[in-house]
């Protein structure tokens, strides 16, 4: 979980609980010892209180309070959202990472994951329901859960790089292929966003569906159903070993360059080149995979 969100509940409860006024002023040392933490995470949720127009930072002041908080304010309660939010992901990550350790079996209970997990029963239902509406899990007849069939090895993942080699590229270059002019800005104002929010403070799961969005967009562009069924598929089945990869995230960055730069090329009309863009990308994906597969094996 992000220590900033639960750190921006805890100030907003000493804050209320405190009947600071506005105008007041929020030490981020006199708060770091409080809640017993470095100064570098409260600085964080500070400013992210601060981006929310709670607080306002003032030159040689600091932070001061801008609004009014009581334990019933409309902060307190989407920071404590937030929170829930944080928590219902972690533990979606870490049933995904499980998973592929072979930590749990095919078929489990909703008592097991709320045990395991440290959930309470709404935020196992929420987890449970996010799961199988993505479909990797499904419900059994009767009682509990089954996971489904789902990519869990790095050679499956290789495999699945190699089929969108062959399937991606080959998209762009479909007779009558366009990707509307909407659909392009939208792609690229989200490799922009995520360069400017920041690789390193997205989660797994932000990357991933960013990049699901960019390439099942591209090959929509082809009209060609079967390559759309396709790409749909294979990215559904490699959902979690997706979310492992991005632990690495020092080759996010030049992806979402590779992404524009491909974008840049469609808007250009310039298919040919796009796919060829597009395939390097791809390879170069494919050899990252299988060198960091390669050295592991030879330190297993």
């Amino acid at each position: 979980m992000r220590l900033s969100s639960t750190l921006v509940v805890q100030i907003l409860d000493f804050v209320a609980e405190s009947n600071l006024k506005v105008g007041g002023r929020l030490s981020a040392q006199s708060l770091a010892t409080r809640l017993r933490v470095s100064r570098t995470p409260v600085n964080a949720a500070l400013e992210q209180l601060s981006e929310q127009g709670v607080l306002r930072c003032e030159r040689n002041r600091g932070y001061i309070l801008a609004q009014t908080i009581d334990l019933q304010s409309s902060a307190l309660s989407a920071a404590r959202e937030a929170v829930e939010k944080d928590r219902i992901t972690q533990a979606y990550l870490q049933i995904a990472e499980d998973r592929l350790q072979g930590e749990l079996g095919d078929e489990f209970s909703d008592l097991e994951i709320r045990q395991r997990y440290a959930l309470t029963p709404n935020q196992t239902s929420a987890v449970l329901a996010r799961i199988s509406q993505e479909g990797w899990i499904r419900e059994r007849a009767g009682h509990g859960w089954k996971f489904c069939e789902m990519l869990t090895t790095p050679d499956e993942l290789m495999q699945s790089y190699r089929l969108r080699l062959a399937l991606e590229p080959a998209a762009l270059l479909e007779p009558g292929y366009r990707m509307p002019r909407e659909v392009l800005e939208q792609c690229r104002a989200a490799e922009i966003r995520m360069l400017h929010q920041g690789i390193d403070v997205v989660t797994a799961d932000q990357i991933h569906a960013r990049g699901v969005s960019f390439h099942e967009a591209l090959v929509a562009g082809s009209k060609n159903p079967l390559f759309i069924d396709a790409i749909k598929h294979v990215n559904s089945a490699r959902r979690l070993l997706s979310y492992r990869s991005t632990k690495d995230r020092s080759r996010h960055k030049e992806h979402c360059h590779q992404h524009l730069n491909v974008l840049d090329l469609l808007e250009q009309g310039e298919n040919a080149k796009a796919s060829e863009s597009l395939a390097l990308h791809l390879r170069r994906n494919l050899f990252s995979i299988q060198k960091i597969h390669a050295v592991q094996q030879a330190s297993s």
